[in-house]
């Protein structure tokens, strides 16, 4: 097993929720914590995460992450998590109504881009987006699309 060698600061696992950038407007991005279980940080570490249909969800003054599955620990026993249980976000106060007053408006949702490891902290960053109508959507394919065609074309060797 060769141990991989990481520079300080660097995210060993980072999950990320590619579905997010398609389906929405990314307009502020946010970091946060969140609160878990023993058996969820061993699968998070392990990568063992999925983010694509999870939005945060505000409820008495805090934020949950909803419908995030994190997949039971392999090697846990009857102790083992709800793979799908809402899980508590650790932000600030003000943060949290700023995010709620902006959640209100029609068209807003927060939603998770990504699940990294930080030192010994597990941290999600959320992001407050709008979002796209199905003809921004295909604005987007056609823009990566073109960005793809011009990278082969400057790689290619021929030239």
């Amino acid at each position: 097993m060769a141990a991989h060698k990481k520079k300080k600061g660097e995210a060993a696992v980072r999950i990320q929720n590619r579905r997010a950038r398609y389906e929405y407007h990314i307009l502020e991005t946010v970091e946060a914590g969140i609160s878990l279980l023993g058996t969820e940080v061993k699968s998070v570490r392990a990568g063992k995460v999925q983010l694509r249909d999870s939005y945060v969800d505000f409820v008495r003054g805090e934020a949950f992450l909803v419908a995030a599955h994190i997949s039971p620990y392999s090697h846990g026993n009857r102790e083992n998590h709800d793979p799908e249980r809402r899980r508590k976000l650790l932000l600030h106060r003000r943060e949290i109504e700023k995010y709620f007053g902006r959640v209100q408006q029609k068209g807003f949702a927060m939603v998770p881009l990504s699940m990294y490891v930080s030192g010994n902290r597990i941290k999600v960053e959320l992001a407050l987006a709008q979002g796209k109508k199905l003809h921004d959507k295909r604005a987007s394919e056609r823009e990566r699309e073109m960005q793809r065609e011009v990278a082969e074309t400057l790689n290619r060797k021929d030239w």
